[in-house]
């Protein structure tokens, strides 16, 4: 079945997941960051029977707002959840806004390997969501995602702030400048201890030097899932492969 049509009928069928899912989503909590010195803003998914786990994985996504207004991925992780391809996760949507002005997007400040920006999530963040939630706190459970330049934030943390995020989740990252960049930072440093997720669509998507990206990170050795889809750089390529990276990094594990 085409990839967008499989994504529009699961979204019909949400409804249905939605009646068994019981899941949360909280309001826009504030935090003030002293490593930024400005105040943010978060969403944080829980799944049903949350209280009564154990520790449990999480995900972290930057341009968490659009995530979840263009791409449903609330109601994508409840139908993933509900119907077993994913054990239950977490989830943390990080708004790139300004919380007191949603017109001013700091995203071109926070997502080019902002080294204030990455320890902003090290240093408070990451502590607030395993103080206040079940979340694991073990590197192996956590993974970060973004979309183009989120997307290149989730690299930067792979060479940044791989000692807390083993999983990293790029949905067109970057332009093809950057894309370049990545390739030989990579290229060049030690293999790291990461499982990867790396998507493109193949309509001026910057495929081309996505598919080198890909290559490098393959010649490296590392753990790596790669789709390349029909449309361009927007959510009909985005939206559809949501399920794809949520099966990559939190498939439940076989006993």
């Amino acid at each position: 079945m085409n990839k967008f049509i499989k994504y529009v009928v699961t979204l019909g069928l949400i409804f249905t997941f939605n009646v068994q899912a019981k899941s949360h989503l909280s309001d826009n909590i504030r935090i003030h960051s002293n490593e930024l010195n400005y105040a943010l803003q978060y969403r944080v998914y829980t799944p049903d029977g949350v209280k009564n786990t154990g520790k449990l994985p999480t995900l972290y996504v930057a341009d968490g707002q659009w995530y979840l207004s263009a791409g449903n991925m609330a109601e994508v992780l409840d139908a993933e959840i509900s119907s077993g391809r994913i054990e239950p996760i977490i989830v943390i949507f990080i708004d790139n806004r300004n919380p007191d002005d949603l017109s001013e997007n700091r995203r071109n400040r926070q997502f080019f390997c902002n080294e204030k920006y990455v320890s902003f999530y090290q240093k408070e963040l990451l502590p607030t969501i395993t103080t206040n939630y079940p979340a694991s706190n073990n590197r192996s459970d956590r993974v970060i995602q973004g979309l183009s330049f989120g997307g290149y934030n989730a690299a930067c943390f792979g060479l940044l702030a791989f000692e807390e995020f083993a999983g990293i989740s790029m949905h067109s990252p970057a332009n093809s400048e950057m894309l370049k960049e990545l390739q030989k930072v990579y290229g060049k440093t030690e293999k790291l201890p990461l499982k990867m997720f790396l998507s493109f669509g193949n309509k001026s998507d910057n495929q081309y030097e996505g598919r080198n990206f890909r290559n490098v990170l393959k010649k490296k050795g590392y753990e790596l899932e790669y789709k390349e889809v029909r449309f361009g750089h927007n959510w009909r390529n985005w939206a559809p492969l949501l399920d794809d990276s949520l099966q990559w990094f939190f498939a439940p594990k076989s006993n």
